[in-house]
């Protein structure tokens, strides 16, 4: 799988267009990821598995988040231009959203055309039914920290689909917790009191 991830993230760090990925392509990352997570759990953590287990996923989740990032720009470049995604690129996850977005950019497209040539007409906007969302998803909460950075990394992006860095060792920068979390129990970055 680390494999078939690296490939898919060259492809979308590289190329301007959006890669192809499987249909099933992040439940397969999704149980890879939690095979290493299990395997790094082993009773001698001092060994060479568990630490090669603990750099690749580091990597794997830099390679995501970047492969995630990409993905994301190239839709909503692609639906702003007034295209169609190419539904066979995209993974199940990505067309379900992708469909929802697609209706509100045509929406929108249209509400903007009618404002121009001086009409607005709400009765013809029509309400993008969007699916039921949890509660625990609604929750999102975006906090941010300071980290003083311990070593260097390249740019990441962050939870909030920003991104941040590249950091040079004691630079020090403001990330979202979820990020920051990770940073510093990967010995990248320590957290900064601010007071």
């Amino acid at each position: 799988m680390y494999n078939e991830l690296y490939a898919a993230w060259r492809i979308e760090v590289e190329e301007a267009t959006l890669g192809r990925l499987t249909p099933d392509f992040y439940v397969k990352i999704v149980d890879y990821l939690n095979r290493i997570k299990g395997e790094k759990m082993l009773p001698d953590q001092k060994s060479v598995k568990v630490s090669l287990l603990k750099h690749e996923a580091t990597n794997v989740v830099l390679m995501l988040e970047e492969l995630l990032s990409a993905r994301y720009r190239k839709m909503v470049e692609t639906i702003s231009q007034n295209q169609t995604l190419p539904t066979d690129s995209l993974t199940d996850e990505e067309a379900k959203m992708g469909r929802n977005f697609v209706t509100f950019a045509n929406s929108y497209q249209k509400f903007t055309r009618d404002l121009l040539q001086g009409q607005n007409n709400q009765a013809s906007i029509q309400p993008v039914v969007m699916p039921p969302v949890a509660a625990a998803e609604l929750d999102v909460n975006h906090k941010r920290v300071a980290l003083r950075f311990t070593k260097s990394i390249p740019a990441i992006v962050g939870s909030d689909m920003k991104s941040y860095g590249p950091f040079l060792v004691e630079d020090v920068a403001s990330l979202p917790v979820e990020n920051a979390k990770i940073l510093v129990k990967q010995g990248l970055a320590v957290l900064v009191e601010v007071s």
